[in-house]
């Protein structure tokens, strides 16, 4: 027997559960599965305990400089990895029963557990059940790219996901990719107290930055301790008795590392390959992420995809507002489009950068006729009375227009203070508006007017 619903929602990441909410608060009736941990990655695996991680990280690193700050702390500084654990998965708990207990006490909404494939557009099967909607929305997230690689399959790795599960001290920590997710963990460990490399193929870090951000970052880890093994074009791996023999056919350095525990950070991909869209004339892509256009949906009229698996952003703010331009269009008459959406992340290595819009390169290759603003850490007084002075502040505005075409903040609070900039690209207000507003003292924001009032030369 087939059950029928208004709404069919696969999978209880971050857009899932809200569109869930705004459906059945519209009178629909809506089934919601999901086939493993609610909440998707951010809860479980992804944002919530690794930031829990981060900040653990922070205090033994804040504690090994209590000198710095004029105090005394008898004896060295210690880290129990179980209660750090312990502490993360407790985070982490606590939010999925969370989202769990909204869904499954939701008004309206039927919550199954299972894998759900498409039968037809119209109908998904769960089991032994079947479901039938004339709206079905896919938020299925992802997971990590496991790299083809030589001998990867011959040694004992982990991705995001192990590290999580990780309760002891690595010996020595290798971690392949120098990205976002890779020098998180490389960060955060050599805190914790393991030896930590970093193998990266490219000649530079987080490829996506700017050279100077990049530099900056790659200099701000190599001061705690953590090597960096660049340009290493062929990285291959082997069993040794004390973990894994990395290959790193690096320019310079030896050309082998001997790793307690490898770390995967190569990037992800979308968990789209086992749903039957073939049979729901659901499209993808190269990469296997779901085809769909600027309001969300896929080539299968009644069709959306949401999250991580349509390619159209890799985080959990975009996640949820992808359900926000969903359930506009839907229900509020509102046409909001993924492309009015900007660009904005964080890198949550300490001090974090903060970015939005466009960088320097980006503008440049664009074809903007740009002026750069820029200011050290340094000469910003809420970092230096915090003694946190590592990094510096960028912004880059079209000369033509006075408009705020991207900017970066790499040091203490840049995740927070690029709001502001964020803000004013989205009102679409002349930097001037900026420069002439009065910030509070003493914050890393009140030196941003500081900064757009000496910007460069038109280039």
């Amino acid at each position: 027997m087939t059950q029928r619903f208004d709404a069919i929602i696969v999978g209880a990441g971050q857009a899932g559960p809200s569109l869930a909410g705004r459906l059945t608060a519209a009178g629909m009736s809506v089934a919601l599965v999901e086939r493993k941990l609610f909440g998707g990655t951010c809860v479980n695996t992804g944002c919530m305990p690794t930031k829990t991680l981060v900040a653990s990280a922070y205090a033994a690193h804040l504690a090994r400089r209590a000198a710095d700050y004029g105090v005394t702390i008898e004896g060295a500084v210690g880290v129990d990895m179980a209660k750090v654990a312990a502490r993360a998965h407790a985070v982490t708990l606590k939010a999925r029963a969370g989202v769990e207990s909204w869904l499954k006490g939701m008004q309206g909404c039927t919550v199954l557990e299972g894998h759900a494939r498409f039968e037809d557009a119209r109908t998904l099967r769960v089991g032994d059940q079947l479901l039938t909607a004339e709206r079905i929305f896919v938020n299925v997230g992802g997971r990590a790219v496991v790299p083809d690689m030589p001998g990867v399959d011959q040694v004992p790795f982990l991705t995001n996901v192990g590290m999580l599960e990780l309760d002891t001290l690595p010996r020595h920590l290798v971690v392949i990719g120098g990205s976002y997710i890779g020098l998180e963990f490389a960060q955060m460990y050599r805190r914790f107290g393991a030896q930590v490399t970093v193998v990266e193929k490219a000649s530079r870090l987080i490829g996506r930055e700017d050279p100077d951000i990049s530099a900056a970052v790659q200099a701000i880890l190599e001061a705690e301790g953590i090597a960096m093994r660049l340009d290493a074009e062929c990285i291959g791996f082997a069993p040794h008795p004390d973990g894994a023999l990395v290959n790193v056919d690096c320019t310079f350095g030896d050309r082998q590392v001997i790793a307690s525990h490898v770390l995967l950070a190569v990037g992800r991909r979308p968990n789209t390959d086992d749903l039957g869209l073939d049979r729901a004339g659901v499209a993808v892509d190269a990469r296997g992420y779901i085809t769909v256009d600027d309001q969300l949906r896929t080539s299968a009229p009644g069709v959306w995809a949401l999250g991580d698996c349509n390619g159209r952003g890799a985080f959990t703010h975009t996640a949820y507002n992808d359900f926000e331009i969903v359930a506009a269009n839907l229900l509020d008459n509102d046409p909001r489009r993924v492309s009015d959406r900007l660009p904005a992340y964080a890198l949550y290595v300490d001090p974090p950068l903060g970015r939005a819009g466009l960088g320097e390169a980006e503008a440049r290759a664009a074809g903007h006729k740009i002026r750069i603003g820029m200011r050290p850490m340094t000469r910003i007084g809420r970092a230096v009375e915090k003694g946190e002075t590592q990094g510096f502040m960028k912004i880059v505005v079209d000369a033509d227009t006075d408009q705020i075409l991207g900017a970066a903040i790499l040091g203490v609070g840049g995740d927070e203070a690029i709001h502001g900039i964020l803000d004013m690209m989205y009102a679409r207000a002349p930097y001037q508006t900026l420069m002439r507003s009065v910030a509070i003292h003493p914050t890393v924001s009140e030196l941003i007017p500081t900064m757009l009032g000496e910007l460069g030369a038109a280039g």
